[in-house]
């Protein structure tokens, strides 16, 4: 918050009709004790150790000064409006038979210990939201919402005023609730891509016992508003009205984590993994508690939110070149993120191989199918005509099978004709989201370094050149290492391609090594540096290496000096940059 939150006078909210209050079993008669002044620093410290939890009259304080202070157009309905229309539009209809406005989605209004009067009055604050707010096209968890902030509103008119000024935000630092389909999905793609990358363990299973990932992962803020325990998502709120959605993400991972704990125990393949999350959220009290909960969640050490906000840009312009628009239906379109395992060839990984694989790359990209575009087997062992054919493709998969068969390979973020900007000299580019792997006898896969180390990034201007710490073999003596390191970028990159996220730009790194991504010349290309490459193949696609890098802090991905038996490289359908 700019503001300070000042001194809070305390009123009785016991009196909020529309609360059960023999369900508020948890609830002191005494209010904590508030300062007269209550800076962005205690806020933030009260929200997260739930300051406020036990007392209803001072939550609702805290809510009414937070969302007072929210920026909102110039005209915003407020509770004179809804006193206005509220009998315009319920009519003299008995409420619970009226229907919930479209833009829901089909999620019902939770209890939230609101009796039979409240649950009414949700849908028809919900009703009038949907008179004032055409241009909503898609929001499912404002039911959740309308029902956990009549708890703390002085009436329907209020809550009503309070909801509307949290749509109405034109603050994008400050938003609150997607209101679009596109914008939805692009949020379940980022969280899937952040799940992906923190919760390996959990995505693994989910690969595993689903057919599209996108459809579990789509119900990551239904998790949160609908499915949690109402103490629960109340505590949530608390710190998301403090500090924003990156708390969301960071409690969601939180559930998984725990759920893959607890799946963990019951050994065998889920008949329907989406259901088994959502069942094992609305009954996390047997397994966690709401401290432990949280605790779990700021363990996590998220990327910035500059850079979640970079990946959801990306994701929404992905889901735009697919056609999504704003006002898209989900029952109009299903994004599925799977290869067909019916028209996938390979004559190095099988479907099921290439599936693992589809499921580790950025979620934007696993909108499209896999397209081969280079291969020995028809193209030849040239470098030459490997540029030839993987120039214009951005980003692609290198698969390797050596004479020995083993397999393994690498995602590339960027267009191999970047190598050009280097000149006749080998240098590097790419982003963090490169990773290498090996398929056989063992699929692992090893990601940036700062992903999993992110004590690797230093302050502004603490960079270090280590090249000397990190020799390279005679073969990439040459290479020129990027030249931004430790250096953020003052405007971002404005080109149309789908790959802004984890630039190097916008990290200030401990040593260059950690991005030396990919790298490409006449004579050979390269994939990680620092110590040795993760991958280097010579000209004639014939005879390579593999060592321990430093920027994916990898393990050899087969036999240190190798054959080719054969190489293909697959592109993405769609993803063609002239």
């Amino acid at each position: 918050m700019e503001n300070s939150v000042k001194s809070l006078p305390m009123t009785d909210m016991q009196g909020n009709q529309f609360v059960a209050w023999d369900k508020m079993t948890d609830l002191e008669k005494d209010c904590p004790v508030v300062p007269a002044v209550i800076d962005d620093d205690l806020l933030k410290q009260y929200a997260r150790q739930g300051y406020w939890a036990k007392s209803h009259s001072l939550r609702g304080k805290i809510y009414e000064q937070i969302i007072k202070a929210v920026p909102c157009r110039t005209v915003t309905p407020d509770a004179e409006v809804y006193k206005d229309i509220v009998e315009k539009i319920t009519g003299k209809w008995n409420t619970s038979t009226l229907s919930l406005p479209e833009f829901v989605d089909g999620s019902t209004i939770p209890n939230y210990c609101l009796n039979v009067d409240g649950i009414d009055a949700v849908r028809k604050i919900l009703l009038c939201i949907s008179s004032q707010f055409p241009d909503i096209s898609f929001c499912p968890v404002l039911p959740s919402i309308v029902a956990l902030l009549l708890h703390y509103s002085a009436g329907e008119a209020d809550c009503f005023e309070k909801v509307c000024r949290l749509l109405a935000c034109n603050d994008r630092t400050k938003h609150f609730f997607d209101q679009t389909f596109l914008a939805y999905e692009s949020s379940c793609m980022t969280f899937g891509d952040l799940a992906n990358k923190y919760c390996q363990g959990a995505h693994k299973l989910i690969v595993s016992s689903s057919e599209d990932v996108l459809e579990v992962y789509s119900d990551w803020l239904r998790w949160i508003f609908g499915e949690l325990p109402f103490n629960y998502t109340a505590r949530v709120l608390d710190i998301f009205f403090v500090e924003g959605c990156k708390v969301l993400y960071r409690v969601a991972l939180a559930l998984l984590k725990f759920f893959q704990k607890s799946r963990a125990k019951q050994p065998g393949k889920s008949a329907n993994i989406r259901a088994d999350v959502r069942s094992f959220v609305q009954e996390i009290n047997k397994h966690v508690s709401v401290e432990k909960l949280l605790e779990k969640a700021f363990a996590i050490r998220l990327f910035s939110r500059k850079e979640i906000r970079l990946l959801r840009d990306a994701n929404e312009k992905a889901l735009k070149k697919k056609g999504i628009t704003v006002n898209q239906k989900r029952e109009r379109h299903n994004v599925h993120l799977a290869v067909n395992v019916e028209n996938f060839t390979s004559s190095i990984v099988s479907a099921k191989e290439m599936r693992e694989i589809w499921s580790w790359i950025p979620e934007r990209f696993a909108l499209s199918q896999p397209l081969l575009i280079f291969t020995t087997l028809d193209h030849g062992y040239s470098l030459n005509r490997f540029y030839a054919h993987c120039e214009g493709y951005e980003p692609t998969i290198i698969l390797i099978k050596t004479t020995k068969d083993e397999v393994c390979g690498a995602y590339l973020s960027t267009d191999w004709s970047e190598r050009r900007r280097g000149g006749n000299k080998l240098s590097y580019f790419g982003t963090g989201e490169c990773f290498v792997f090996k398929l056989q006898p063992e699929m692992v896969r090893y990601e940036w370094v700062i992903i999993k180390h992110p004590e690797l990034e230093a302050a502004k201007g603490t960079a270090k050149d280590a090249t000397a710490e990190f020799p390279q073999q005679p073969d990439v003596l040459g290479a020129e290492l990027p030249e931004d390191m430790g250096l953020v970028a003052s405007s971002e990159d404005p080109s149309d391609r789908l790959s802004p996220f984890l630039a190097a730009r916008h990290f200030n790194l401990t040593t260059k090594a950690t991005a030396m991504f990919m790298a490409g010349s006449p004579e050979s290309i390269i994939v990680g540096g620092g110590g040795c490459p993760a991958l280097y193949i010579d000209e004639n696609l014939n005879r390579g290496t593999t060592g321990r890098s430093s920027t994916f802090n990898n393990h050899p991905l087969c036999s240190e000096t190798f054959q080719i038996s054969m190489l293909e490289v697959w592109g993405f359908q769609d993803n063609v940059y002239s």
